[in-house]
């Protein structure tokens, strides 16, 4: 569900969690910046004018009265997961975990996939940034892990990236996930009359895993960041763009 909030659009879950819940993406729209930034760039690390991404960090702040800065960490397109509790400012890793209320993880996106993950009781909630290679670094299982609560019971989201459409890899990255799981191949499909190239569907490929590890509620998974150009930037479509971001935190005031 697409919300307009202020100048800002949002990405809202279509999952059953909590109302403790408070999970969504931000699009490219509404914010301070311009040329391939234009406009909501959230990234200090992809050459947008550093005064620009305070100015959309402030306003995403404001906006959604976030009860905190939220956690940026350094993303790696690996498969390390930490609690938020363990956090220092820059962190190297690629996912984050928390029990704590008021605690904001985040993972800043353009065409990788966002992972949302909570427990239906609302207890834990987590965040997963995971493109192809951390998918095949086992993000998801190491998110799982540290988790630490029955898979069973939780629910997971996938948010917006790279649609499988328009996302061409080569046999080495097909066979990566095959020497995984052979069923992984049913996620890769051959472009016509482009030997040696495959349209992966990141989707499938965290669909498959996160069942592989007992997580059967899994909802979203429907939009390209690279087809929906007016709401999402693309590294993959663009070269040069901005990033947006995916928020979870617990608001234990929610009854």
């Amino acid at each position: 569900m697409v919300a307009v909030l202020n100048t800002l659009e949002f990405i809202f879950p279509d999952w059953p969690a909590s109302a403790q819940v408070k999970a969504l993406t931000t699009t490219r729209n509404g914010g301070f910046s311009f040329g391939p930034y234009a406009s909501f760039n959230l990234s200090n690390r992809v050459g947008d004018e550093p005064g620009n991404v305070r100015r959309n960090r402030a306003l995403l702040r404001e906006v959604l009265r976030l009860p905190a800065e939220p956690l940026w960490l350094n993303q790696k397109h690996g498969g390390r997961v930490i609690d938020a509790f363990d956090a220092g400012p820059g962190e190297e890793a690629d996912g984050c975990i928390t029990s704590t209320a008021g605690v904001v993880c985040a993972v800043l996106i353009a065409d990788c996939l966002p992972i949302f993950l909570c427990d239906r009781r609302a207890t834990r909630i987590g965040l997963l940034h995971a493109g192809w290679r951390g998918l095949a670094a086992g993000v998801i299982e190491e998110g799982l892990r540290k988790f630490q609560l029955p898979s069973a019971n939780l629910l997971a989201w996938l948010g917006p990236a790279i649609g499988p459409s328009a996302y061409a890899v080569g046999d080495e990255v097909r066979k990566t996930f095959v020497d995984i799981d052979r069923d992984l191949a049913g996620a890769f499909t051959p472009v016509p009359n482009r030997r040696g190239r495959w349209l992966a569907d990141l989707y499938d490929i965290a669909r498959q895993r996160l069942h592989a590890q007992g997580v059967s509620e899994i909802y979203g998974g429907l939009r390209c960041a690279f087809r929906e150009q007016n709401l999402f930037y693309s590294h993959r479509r663009d070269g040069v763009s901005g990033r947006m971001a995916a928020l979870i935190w617990l608001d234990k005031s929610e009854r």
